[in-house]
């Protein structure tokens, strides 16, 4: 059973994004010309997932966007932090973050929809969520003009390391403290 673990850790650790149990199999099937076992598969994830959660680890194999992914654990977050900032170029903008909000939220939701709600023009935003494949199109809506309609991807998932929508935090999860003069006093 070693020699499936293996194959099951090649094909998670060189995919570029999370890949489905589905996916493995697919790969494995063809590679040994013979079904492989769901629950083989699932069993030798299981075990990946147990050796990788070990302290001698830097990263774990972790599920999500409805797959499974190596990612590293939170306790190396702040190495990974100084990369990311050297690599910000990458990272999205206030206002492609607003949009994505507005979408993750209502979504399917069209263009017009997205403007009425931030009150400016989110052709720019829209596009580049586009382009980061953060975002795509639904389909068309049976209103006037019938507009497109967009919805998040499975790499927006990733990008935020959640498995479904209703995973974000909903509104009540941001509570704001009430306003205060002064110091409290026991």
């Amino acid at each position: 059973m070693d020699y499936l673990h293996r194959h099951i850790e090649a094909l998670i650790f060189c995919a570029p994004e999370p890949i489905t149990v589905s996916e493995i199999s697919k790969c494995l099937s063809e590679m040994f010309d013979a079904e492989v076992a769901l629950d083989h598969i699932e069993s030798a994830i299981y075990e990946l997932r147990k050796k990788y959660n070990q302290e001698d680890f830097s990263f774990a194999l972790e599920h999500l966007g409805g797959g499974y992914q190596f990612l590293t654990k939170p306790a190396y977050q702040s190495s990974i932090s100084i990369l990311l900032r050297q690599q910000s170029q990458k990272r999205l903008s206030t206002a492609q973050l607003e949009t994505l909000s507005i979408i993750a939220y209502k979504q399917p939701i069209t263009k017009g929809e997205i403007e009425q709600i931030r009150g400016v023009n989110s052709d720019y935003s829209v596009q580049k969520l586009l382009e980061k494949e953060l975002i795509e199109i639904k389909g068309k809506s049976e209103g006037v003009g019938k507009p497109l309609i967009y919805g998040t991807s499975n790499k927006f998932m990733e990008y935020f390391g959640i498995n479904s929508i209703q995973d974000l935090p909903q509104p009540k999860d941001f509570s704001q403290p009430e306003n205060q003069i002064g110091e409290e006093r026991d």
